[in-house]
């Protein structure tokens, strides 16, 4: 697929899950992002499709974190997800596709990572991995990386696939049960606990 980028972007700790604040506290609620960042860092790696994995964040502790995981650290200066995005997008030259993917995606798989690549073979590709609701994006791969303007937030599965369509880009839909956790509230954290793995550093 020539030259990927993936784009990881990460909240303020102060500001993270703050809708999981009655099951956990401040501290756990960043361990929680640090390992779910940590498992979605370790799959794109060992997928060997990127060029550079970045870590789109202005909190110091998850730079730190990146740095120390090999990442490429990308300090934002717009506000808003989409912004963010934006910017970094536009640090990704002579790229042919970019992948984002939230930091929150709790059980992301290498083949996860490979059957989103696969969707992408067209020259023009658009691929929505949706939330388990079918509603939010967990991951979006875009080939070029500006085939389409960012639209996260509510209902974003369906914008993104609306915007391909009008770029005349019929949109891939990649459905699945580990790409599709992102832990936001109290449901999705049952969810988590209960996985089949133990995260070892």
């Amino acid at each position: 697929m020539g030259i990927v980028i993936a784009l990881v972007p990460v909240k303020r700790l102060d500001q993270a899950k703050s809708r999981l604040s009655d099951k956990l506290d401040a501290p756990a609620r960043a361990q929680l992002m640090h390992d779910t960042l940590r498992r979605t860092v370790r799959a794109l790696q060992a997928a060997a499709l990127f060029e550079r994995v970045s870590m789109v964040t202005l909190d110091t502790q998850v730079q730190a974190w990146a740095k120390g995981w090999g990442v490429h650290v990308i300090s934002e200066h717009r506000a808003g997800l989409n912004e963010a995005l934006d910017e970094a997008r536009g640090e990704c030259h002579q790229t042919d596709a970019v992948l984002v993917i939230h930091g929150d995606v709790a059980w992301l798989t290498v083949e996860d990572v490979l059957a989103m690549s696969d969707l992408a073979a067209p020259s023009r590709a658009v691929v929505i991995a949706p939330d388990r609701h079918n509603r939010g994006t967990n991951a979006l791969l875009l080939k070029p990386p500006c085939a389409i303007p960012f639209a996260f937030g509510e209902n974003s599965a369906q914008r993104h696939a609306d915007l391909a369509r009008e770029a005349g880009i019929e949109p891939a839909w990649y459905h699945s049960p580990t790409l599709g956790l992102d832990v936001d509230v109290a449901a999705d954290l049952r969810l988590y606990e209960a996985a089949p793995f133990v995260l070892d550093d």
